[in-house]
């Protein structure tokens, strides 16, 4: 239960936060921003209190270090691959245009008579 509660904390100090850069409208820009800054700041901090955040920011570590075993292609890779891509769709582009044109032929010239 106490989790909830500092859970709500958090959204309604983000809200606050969001809600000064508004209220603060005469105000520089700065200042509505910093407002902005301060809310996301506090909400995080009370959130990092919770068990669900301590469990997020744990994830969010093992995502990090999973991300630095992926092994990313070269730029030659890349290229080849997009090669491909673009290939395949113009082929299939051109397969869907002959199919299209092929039906309507057929459709429109010789079932329906109608000549255009």
């Amino acid at each position: 239960m106490a989790d909830k509660l500092k859970f709500t904390l958090a959204l309604l100090l983000l809200v606050s936060g969001v809600a000064g850069f508004y209220y603060l409208g005469e105000q520089p820009m700065i200042v509505r921003v910093l407002a902005v800054l301060a809310g996301i700041g506090a909400g995080v901090a009370v959130a990092w209190f919770t068990v669900p955040g301590r469990r997020f920011v744990g994830f969010s570590r093992e995502a990090i270090v999973e991300t630095e075993k992926v092994v990313w292609p070269t730029r030659r890779e890349t290229i080849q691959v997009t090669g491909i891509v673009f290939s395949f769709v113009l082929v299939m582009a051109v397969v869907l245009w002959t199919t299209d044109k092929s039906l309507e032929w057929v459709l429109y010239d010789l079932i329906l008579g109608w000549k255009k």
